[in-house]
């Protein structure tokens, strides 16, 4: 008889009639036990911010009892941010909260949409006549560029392959598979339009052509009003562009101011990359958990902005040049609406062009 045998058939008769241990998950206490710095770095909002947030949002996190070890709502949302700041990898952030790979990728969906859900009160375009006017007046203090209330543009966010029959419409200029964010905002930098849902090979112009945004305006909902794009768009009665070729001095004020005033977009998604580099890194997560990560961060992005935090220092483990190198790369130009070097022509190049003449041609 083989003894060594018959010892492990006891042994797992025993495993069996005293059941499998369970794994215990030992979860430090980050809140409490950080300082208030190094909270910042690691979660990239502070402790105030934190549990505003948390108020906001617990109803959709609570447990309806504390059976079976229910991570608190404040551990799901740190969980949740704590992969924000980091390059995406769930492993990682289940071993420094101390929770099961699972638990986290279930913690991340529910807390991100929670997030998410919060987009009408905090991501929202001026519609008074006194919001619209003070929009006006921020912009036009970086450039003496009258009548906008918003710059617009796209960033991608790379994701992994689909892996679906249609996966390749994901696949961007630049030969990744991403997400085309297209995102407006103001002059103080705080998104008010975000739109997270588009395949990385759509065009910029596609975008918004298909965007309740457009829809407003073409329905005259934000009369007097402009909005700023790059080249890659076609030039409307509210959507002005550079012009391609200046010509004269009044267009070359004209590209000047524009191209600096237009700058607030690209320098905001610069910021927010920055702030959560998940978004610069890239999601390895499902398509629908992405697109509600996009979303949450633009949330929590403005409302860092409304608490007048500062942008927070990067996470240790971030390497600051290979980051600024991704949020590089996520900003693809679009070519521009030209045909053989000539601007298109129509009812938008003449209003650029009565714009330039009562509002630059004056200076000089």
């Amino acid at each position: 008889m083989d003894f060594d045998a018959f010892e492990d058939d006891l042994e797992v008769l025993e495993l069996i009639e005293v059941e499998i241990p369970r794994q215990i998950y030992l979860r430090a206490d980050h809140f409490h036990d950080l300082p208030d710095l190094q909270f910042f770095q690691r979660f990239r909002l502070t402790k105030e911010t934190v549990l505003y947030l948390l108020a906001q949002i617990e109803h959709h996190l609570e447990f309806p009892n504390d059976r079976n070890a229910a991570v608190a709502p404040i551990n799901q949302l740190l969980t949740t941010l704590r992969l924000f700041s980091t390059g995406g990898h769930l492993s990682s952030v289940a071993d420094y909260m101390g929770m099961h790979l699972s638990t986290v990728s279930r913690i991340v969906k529910k807390v991100s949409e929670a997030i998410a859900r919060l987009y009408p009160q905090i991501i929202k375009m001026p519609r008074t006549r006194m919001e619209l006017r003070r929009t006006q007046n921020k912009f036009f203090e970086i450039s003496r560029f009258p009548r906008v209330i918003g710059a617009i543009d796209g960033t991608h966010i790379k994701i992994e392959s689909p892996g679906v029959e249609h996966a390749e419409v994901f696949r961007n200029r630049k030969d990744y598979f991403s997400i085309n964010v297209q995102a407006m905002c103001n002059a103080e930098m705080k998104f008010i339009n975000v739109v997270a849902r588009w395949p990385g090979s759509t065009h910029d112009a596609t975008i918004f052509n298909n965007s309740n945004i457009r829809r407003d305006f073409e329905q005259r909902i934000y009369p007097n009003c402009i909005i700023l794009g790059d080249s890659g768009y076609p030039v409307r009665r509210y959507f002005l562009t550079p012009m391609l070729n200046p010509q004269t001095q009044g267009e070359q004020l004209y590209n000047e101011a524009h191209i600096r005033t237009r700058n607030v977009i690209e320098r905001r998604f610069g910021v927010w990359k920055r702030r959560f580099p998940i978004l610069a890194y890239g999601c390895r997560l499902k398509q629908d958990t992405v697109l509600a990560v996009i979303i949450a961060c633009a949330v929590l992005h403005n409302i860092a902005r409304e608490r007048g935090e500062e942008d927070p220092p990067l996470p240790a483990e971030i390497n600051q040049h290979e980051l600024q190198q991704l949020i590089e790369a996520g900003n693809i130009p679009e070519v521009p609406a030209a045909i053989n070097g000539r601007e298109r022509r129509g009812a938008g190049h003449e209003f650029r062009r009565s714009y330039i003449t009562n509002f630059f041609n004056r200076q000089h």
